[in-house]
């Protein structure tokens, strides 16, 4: 049984699915620090590329002439690029041709990483987005400029592709790599539980990541479901406009702060997933709220098994009413095989759970139960 809370949080009661590798302490404490349950299940990491050769040998392609434009897409792609650069000796050299450019950064991350670098930005969109970066960059002659551009984990060939049309050189620099997660076994469940509609929400902080998760629904056999589950039931919330656009294609509804920022994220979810799933009920002695797998009674929060909130919730719907085992177990047990003594068993459960307050749920002998509603 849980520990009743005198104050909970607006997340109390709900489960929010973290895909983030890098950052995820961090997101985690936001989301918990609000009273959520979280599962976690990195999605990606990112694998600094196994032979620098590659990253070396573009470095030394930008300092062999003049940089008109170095394009910098993340914070840690471009620290890390500046790091690589002054293990091998040639981070003066680098810094140099970089301030002789104009410096475009595609969002505050970036736009940090470049001035602790000691230059500073020519260009930075407000969406963050990589395409303003481009439309920008076309929007100026290019013949013959030399245009650097930091990629962050997956390539940008049809970024350079359309430079090179206008007459550019472009030398794409990789500094690190999204590779599968060491262990799959977190995602695969993540991926039955989306299904399942055991988590009301899932947080993603890059495309890529989005990317990785459908796929892994796809490998599982599950990505209709899975689509299925974020059309209504499950909410999936990015950390900004780019992340959300590999969501967005496949017409689904996403929610997505303005600024792309792990608090912005977090404040959004803890504003929209209660008026989602927040329903209250005013009882003969009380004010019963359910939230997410939570009953909230006279200001305590009592967590609940998903299934007890399955039948708490078809109490709620009609307060005061009569439901048959039968009704309950159509409710609460649609996919499973299950007999009306499972739902006597999660009455009990239920009632042990919502401890003083159990009394709200009342047996009607040889009907079933009903909630002591006004």
């Amino acid at each position: 049984m849980a520990t009743p809370t005198t104050s909970p949080g607006p997340l109390t009661g709900f489960t929010v699915g973290v895909t983030a590798a890098r950052r995820r302490e961090e997101l985690v404490a936001l989301l918990t620090r609000r009273g959520a349950q979280v599962v976690e299940a990195p999605v990606l990491r990112i694998m600094p590329l196994a032979d620098d050769l590659a990253l070396r040998q573009a470095t030394e392609r930008c300092l062999t002439a003049p940089l008109d434009y170095v394009v910098a897409t993340t914070g840690v792609g471009w620290r890390g690029w500046m790091s690589a650069a002054e293990g091998w000796g040639g981070g003066t050299a680098l810094a140099e041709a970089c301030r002789g450019a104009v410096v475009l950064s595609r969002g505050p991350k970036a736009t940090g990483a470049v001035r602790a670098s000691g230059l500073g930005e020519g260009f930075s969109p407000g969406s963050e987005a990589t395409d303003e970066l481009l439309t920008w960059l076309l929007a100026r002659p290019l013949d013959g400029c030399r245009i650097a551009i930091q990629e962050h984990g997956v390539r940008l060939d049809a970024f350079a592709a359309a430079l090179r049309e206008r007459g550019a050189e472009v030398i794409s620099v990789p500094v690190y790599q999204w590779a599968p997660p060491d262990d799959m076994a977190p995602v695969r469940r993540l991926v039955d539980q989306t299904v399942r509609r055991q988590v009301h929400a899932l947080t993603f902080t890059s495309a890529p990541a989005v990317a990785a998760f459908l796929a892994t629904a796809e490998a599982e056999g599950l990505r209709e479901p899975v689509l299925d589950a974020l059309r209504g039931d499950v909410l999936p919330v990015c950390v900004g406009a780019l992340c959300a656009r590999p969501l967005a294609d496949l017409g689904l509804p996403t929610v997505h702060p303005e600024r792309g920022r792990l608090g912005s994220l977090v404040r959004l979810l803890a504003e929209t997933l209660p008026t989602l799933g927040r329903r209250e009920i005013p009882l003969s002695d009380a004010v019963l709220t359910l939230q997410g797998n939570a009953a909230l009674v006279d200001g305590e929060s009592h967590l609940l098994s998903p299934r007890g909130a399955a039948v708490l919730r078809a109490l709620a719907e009609r307060p005061g009413r009569v439901l048959s085992r039968a009704e309950l177990l159509r409710v609460a047990w649609p996919d499973a095989s299950a007999d009306e003594h499972a739902v006597e068993a999660a009455v009990g459960r239920l009632r042990a759970a919502l401890g003083p307050h159990a009394g709200i749920i009342r047996t009607v002998p040889k009907r079933g139960y009903r909630l002591a509603a006004d």
